[in-house]
């Protein structure tokens, strides 16, 4: 920050800053459109990941009902093919376009630092009624300075509230760490991390290939550290896949937050069908994917990895070119980098020209680069390094600040719509907060509950009790949890988005 200098004293453009204009970015803005606020966007255009972190190949792995606004169907939402990227970035600026979200978002305009300028005593815990006391006060709470265009001055903006839109994929790649001289620096060929691969484009793709030593027609090696389960489609046996998570009846089954004793009794003694039903989902992902050939059957239930939202769809013809020999699977817990490739913990080596590093990205880096000194440590509050959130939203110990696009599940547009809805209704004062030892706990219930489901609790994914965590947030803001038509429906059929359109 230290080359940077300002243009001119704060300015308070709006009540309300969004920061980011992605998915969460523009739910917010559309539910808090009666505050004008400020939606700041690093990039030329919206639509987040899904602008700049796409493969060409890259598609949504949900059905257009699954992953549409409440207000804004898709035209052909009964298409069962999965959109591509472009098609979700058009209908992300469909929406943007017919609600006139794109008048408040500022493009090219990176957030390089958060300012605290409210009173020190509303970060202690503490409280009671709202925690926080009125989300607008009336004067600035947060002062952001936004780096535009590029240019080395930084423009002072200052606002009542906060919403942090900025997620926790893409941006900062999380590197693996190497033991001395055994990292990238020792190897002759390429490194990149996949943020990079897949901005390149055919030329960029076909002079990186250009650099291969090796004959051609060698395989991709993938290496696995650590296996989870994957899925073909969404059926099992014939049987939709929503019927064994996604609907009130097989949810009933799993663990939720703030249940009973008697619920807890009940989920004990339906815990061997729950077994079945999981091995029912086993047994044919084993008999339809060769995952037993190539060693990638996981040593871990498949529930572990859909309760952490870690279960994905294959690829097209990804396994027709491993039977090819196109490509080839490396088990290794550690490796490290040689001067010709890669050598493994088990002492074998393998050659290379090009490693991509498919390693993931570094979500609570990228918040903490802008948040100031003292509120980074609150970000993994927890013993678990997991942020806490109420209603997937708001720190209890960060005041006139919620977040989006944190905590996941299997639909996470329908979730941060929701969550937007909920957002807004809090800062319209619609409700108060729980004071913040009572958000804590519910926050603590949430994550024990996922740690008794899954070893990945730590990715802080909701989607065994999704519906659950929807009531829950309906009966805040006022509003029936039920929202079917009949009693058949509302135990059979998934959840989703048109559910939850504005009704009372």
């Amino acid at each position: 920050m230290a080359e940077n200098h300002y243009e001119n004293p704060p300015l308070t453009i709006s009540k309300i800053g969004v920061i980011g204009a992605g998915v969460s970015g523009i739910a917010a803005a559309k539910q808090l459109y009666h505050h004008h606020p400020v939606v700041f966007e690093a990039s030329d255009s919206i639509g987040g990941v899904w602008r700049t972190c796409a493969y060409n190949s890259t598609k949504l792995q949900s059905a257009r009902k699954s992953y549409e606004f409440s207000d804004f169907p898709w035209p052909n939402r009964d298409d069962p093919s999965f959109p591509t990227h472009v098609e979700v970035v058009d209908y992300l600026e469909s929406y943007a376009k017919h609600f006139d979200l794109l008048k408040f978002v500022k493009f090219n305009s990176k957030v390089m630092e958060l300012r605290f300028v409210g009173q020190q005593g509303t970060t202690e815990l503490g409280g009671n009624g709202g925690a926080f006391g009125s989300p607008l006060q009336g004067h600035p709470v947060w002062q952001i300075a936004v780096q535009t265009n590029g240019s080395q001055s930084l423009q002072l903006y200052a606002f009542e509230f906060v919403v942090v839109c900025i997620g926790k994929y893409g941006d900062i790649p999380k590197i693996p760490s190497f033991p001395h001289n055994k990292g990238p620096e020792m190897f002759q060929g390429g490194v990149l991390h996949s943020i990079d691969y897949c901005k390149l484009d055919k030329d960029a793709a076909f002079q990186l290939l250009k650099r291969k030593k090796r004959p051609e027609g060698q395989p991709c090696t993938m290496v696995v550290k650590t296996l989870h389960w994957t899925v073909p489609h969404y059926s099992v046996w014939g049987l939709p896949f929503f019927l064994f998570y996604s609907t009130r009846a097989s949810q009933f089954l799993h663990e939720k937050p703030n249940q009973t004793f008697l619920r807890t009794m009940l989920c004990y003694l339906l815990s061997p069908l729950r077994r079945g039903v999981l091995k029912f989902i086993e047994s044919y992902l084993l008999w339809k994917l060769p995952l037993q050939k190539y060693g990638l059957k996981p040593d871990h239930p498949f529930e572990e990895d859909y309760a952490s939202c870690q279960m994905v769809i294959m690829p097209e013809n990804f396994f027709t070119e491993a039977d090819k020999g196109n490509i080839v699977f490396k088990r290794s817990s550690n490796w490290w980098f040689w001067k010709e490739g890669i050598e493994f913990d088990d002492n074998t080596k393998m050659k290379a020209d090009v490693v991509i590093l498919a390693t993931g990205y570094d979500g609570k880096k990228k918040l903490k680069t802008i948040l100031p000194d003292l509120f980074r440590s609150l970000i993994e509050y927890h013993p678990s390094g997991i942020m806490p959130l109420y209603r997937g939203t708001i720190h209890p110990q960060i005041t006139n600040m919620a977040f989006a696009g944190y905590i996941e599940s299997v639909a996470d547009l329908h979730t941060s719509e929701l969550r937007s809805m909920w957002l807004a209704r809090y800062v319209d004062e619609k409700f108060k907060l729980p004071s913040a030892e009572n958000m804590l706990e519910q926050i603590y219930k949430e994550m024990e509950v996922s740690r008794r489901i899954t070893r990945f609790y730590k990715r802080h994914c909701i989607s065994t009790f999704s519906i659950n965590h929807g009531d829950e947030i309906c009966e805040e803001m006022g509003w029936n949890s039920w929202r079917k038509r009949s009693w058949f429906a509302e135990a059979f059929s998934p959840y989703g988005s048109q559910d939850y359109r504005l009704k009372n």
